[in-house]
């Protein structure tokens, strides 16, 4: 739950010298009520409050940094130390902490969370010596902790064997244990499970709409995993790819690039949650590279195809 921003205090306006009753040793002399702050300095503060409640890792820097100047304040109340450290000094050193952290950007985040349930798949057949070889490079996304893992039938139809490599560089034999054919759909088991394995959290597609923010993550063309970020452009799109002879509908259109490789990739929306399993690209020439135009079978059909309930 995003937390609410906390803003430096300041007077409010309208009122005079009589409304305001303070009493004991504040009340005398010229520093019984500080000046308001500037108003720049208040609207910088505020901004960097609401920066930080979207950023974890910079709302706690600044908590640690709170705390660790109330307390020093405290302990030179207590030993009569220097002077104690008044909210001005505390706002400015917050606001000089959450302004000097550098943010990562939504898409970031977003490839941040579902890197570790991306896989790169391999697949291996055998040359004309009968020696086994890699015959193509895909993608695939580990959606139960127990090593399933979704990519594209095209990516491991016709290996003899197939290996998939885990984010951190580990690998493991696999074996096609489902498929789908309409939607160019492939299940995978993978033999060997990490014991810190992360799946990836998927959602509903039913309430996004053209225009929603999207994430692409794979191995495009064996180089990743490789990130690129994009909008949905549209839903219940068809397409058959040039070499292909069944027509595929039914799927996400977006502008992410992607490439040969991302196959079986996911699609993920800015909170890192996997809405789609990418499986082709529009290209009116034979060159194989994106032209702007991508498409991903939506995560109801591909999580069907894992036997999982339906969203």
């Amino acid at each position: 739950m995003r937390k609410p921003a906390l803003y430096s205090p300041s007077h409010r306006a309208g009122h005079s010298q009589a409304d305001v009753h303070v009493s004991g040793p504040q009340a005398a002399g010229p520093e019984a009520e500080s000046p308001p702050a500037p108003a720049g300095r208040v609207r910088r503060f505020r901004q960097a409050c609401a920066r930080a409640a979207s950023s974890p890792r910079v709302m706690w820097s600044a908590m640690a940094l709170l705390a660790a100047l109330l307390a020093a304040s405290a302990w030179q109340s207590a030993v009569g130390g220097p002077k104690a450290l008044t909210q001005k000094q505390i706002d400015a050193a917050v606001l000089r902490t959450l302004t000097t952290q550098n943010l990562p950007s939504r898409a970031a985040r977003a490839a941040e969370k579902i890197r570790p349930a991306v896989v790169r798949v391999m697949s291996y057949g055998k040359n004309s010596e009968g020696k086994e070889v890699e015959q193509g490079v895909g993608t695939g996304v580990v959606i139960t902790d127990k090593g399933i893992i979704l990519t594209n039938l095209h990516v491991v139809q016709t290996a003899l064997s197939v290996k998939v490599v885990y984010a951190d560089g580990s690998e493991s034999p696999a074996t096609v244990t489902g498929a789908q054919p309409q939607n160019d759909l492939a299940v995978l088991q993978a033999q060997i499970i990490p014991d810190d394995l992360i799946s990836a959290t998927m959602r509903s597609t039913n309430d996004l709409v053209p225009g929603e923010e999207v994430v692409a993550v794979g191995f495009p063309f064996g180089i990743g995993p490789s990130v690129s970020a994009g909008v949905i452009s549209g839903f219940d799109r068809a397409f058959k790819s040039p070499e292909g002879v069944q027509e595929i509908g039914n799927l996400i259109q977006f502008d992410a690039a992607a490439n040969p490789g991302n196959s079986g990739g996911p699609l993920v929306t800015m909170d890192g949650e996997v809405i789609g399993i990418v499986t082709g690209i529009l290209n009116p020439t034979s060159h194989r590279t994106f032209v702007g135009i991508g498409f991903a079978v939506p995560i109801e059909s591909a999580a069907s195809a894992a036997g999982l309930p339906p969203f």
